[in-house]
């Protein structure tokens, strides 16, 4: 048998232990924000039944979903004319498919659970999800993703909580590096979008315009008006959004455009009276918030959103959207429980990875999940050592003893490589005195310690 070059799908990627150290490190930021805010987990299954996936994303979404194919025979209840027919025959050789996002299978989780839960819920799910796009950087086939929702509520005090939870994420993450990332928190209402669309005289058409709109910053103006005009829209209806397109100053400024822009729609009149809520419950907590920019052609192309939308665009890096979400009001109405509004977000994890990383964000001690090493100079000391670890450990700290008591200039290498941060050496004299030799890695520094000093330097009573 021949041997086969190994490799994985496109669009999927490996991590080794440096490349998790740091995930864990966006990972455990975002959770502890989410947990400071009242949010708590859940999981839900990798795959879901397609009938509860399709139809929430709309066309271009439903064209990304991974579907399953049924086990055994799948074509055992297939016809002959069904394999010149995509869409008959997929309803008959596939019942299942990967999660597109942790929206759709939180909702149809509150469904089903409703009479467990305590309104308002609010979860927090870090899970991958998984999308049949065309890879490239910052897009993959399967990447994480770190929803929060409150459900069962229509305040907009969880709109105006999300805005401070990007905004503390984003902080402790660069919180121990001199640069910094750059980046807005773009902020739009769903019902803006459709009075901007009634005063175009093109009611019903919410959606067509919400798709087009939303590519603007990927292809510019122009563009986006010739797709609105291949979906239907006329050239005059178009020329009703100059003023959009030019529209600057601060939100305040823009929310008082809106006002006047908008006279003539209830719909997004009301719109605007939920974002100066937003502003006015940031303003009561005291928050100064200076990456909040509204805009007002964002859209996000998702059509369960029905209210505020959000989405997070860092500046000074070459990356789409690494946060996003926004208020949905009928996504359980198709499992059966109408009348419930939501509002969540959700950071991009493999995204945020490649922008710390591009930006040289990490902590310095990131990369390292031991905190100091235990090096022998013989089977005696080796055997000394154990003695010492174990008071380490059950202190709590990440600490190993090199497996062998080999050649010292291995084990050292063998520090440096992990980038340990500190070793304990110990030989016949450390042995006889009972004081270690305790070296501090990165300055090269060194002193010697008895085991109960080493331990108070670790637990930061020294």
């Amino acid at each position: 048998m021949s041997k086969q070059k190994p490799s994985i799908p496109k669009g999927t990627r490996d991590f080794g232990p440096a490349e998790m150290a740091k995930r864990h490190f966006i990972l455990n930021t975002i959770k502890k924000v989410y947990q400071k805010y009242g949010y708590a987990p859940i999981e839900t299954p990798a795959m879901e039944n397609l009938s509860v996936l399709q139809g929430k994303y709309g066309d271009e979404g439903d064209q990304l979903l991974f579907k399953i194919l049924n086990s055994g025979d799948f074509l055992s209840k297939t016809e002959e004319e069904d394999r010149f027919d995509s869409k008959s025959l997929q309803p008959k050789i596939s019942e299942k498919g990967l999660r597109y996002d942790l929206t759709v299978p939180f909702a149809r989780f509150v469904v089903m659970n409703q009479h467990n839960l305590t309104f308002p819920f609010k979860r927090y799910q870090i899970q991958p999800v998984w999308r049949a796009d065309r890879p490239q950087r910052g897009r993959y086939r399967e990447f994480y993703q770190c929803d929060a929702d409150a459900i069962g509520t229509n305040s907009m005090l969880c709109e105006a909580e999300i805005v401070l939870m990007i905004q503390e994420v984003f902080k402790s993450l660069q919180a121990k590096k001199a640069n910094s990332l750059d980046y807005a928190i773009k902020i739009n209402n769903r019902k803006i979008l459709s009075g901007i669309v009634e005063v175009m005289g093109a009611e019903g058409k919410e959606t067509d315009f919400a798709v087009a709109i939303d590519k603007l910053d990927k292809i510019g103006e122009e563009k986006v008006k010739e797709e609105l005009i291949e979906r239907g829209f006329e050239q005059s209806a178009i020329d009703t959004l100059s003023p959009l397109f030019a529209l600057s100053g601060d939100n305040k400024e823009q929310l008082n455009f809106l006002k006047g822009f908008l006279k003539k729609s209830e719909m997004g009149q009301k719109g605007i009276s939920e974002l100066t809520d937003v502003f006015d419950i940031l303003d009561s907590f005291g928050a100064n918030v200076p990456q909040l920019e509204l805009d007002v052609t964002l859209a996000r192309g998702l059509s369960y959103y029905t209210g505020a939308i959000f989405e997070v665009k860092p500046k000074n890096v070459q990356m789409g959207s690494i946060c996003g979400g926004g208020r949905y009001d009928g996504l359980t109405d198709t499992f059966g429980l109408p009348d419930v509004s939501g509002v969540g977000i959700s950071f991009g994890v493999d995204r945020i990875y490649d922008v710390l990383e591009e930006l040289e964000l990490y902590p310095d001690n990131a990369e390292s999940s031991t905190e100091v090493l235990m090096v022998s100079f013989d089977e005696e000391s080796w055997k000394y050592c154990l003695k010492v670890l174990h008071r380490l450990r059950t202190a709590n700290i990440r600490a190993e003893l090199y497996p062998e008591p080999i050649k010292l200039k291995k084990q050292m290498k063998y520090a440096n490589d992990k980038q340990i941060p500190f070793v304990i050496l110990v030989g016949s004299e450390e042995m006889k005195t009972g004081d270690l030799t305790f070296k501090n890695m990165k300055e090269g520094t060194q002193e010697s310690m008895n085991a109960e000093s080493i331990l108070k330097r670790f637990l930061g009573y020294e």
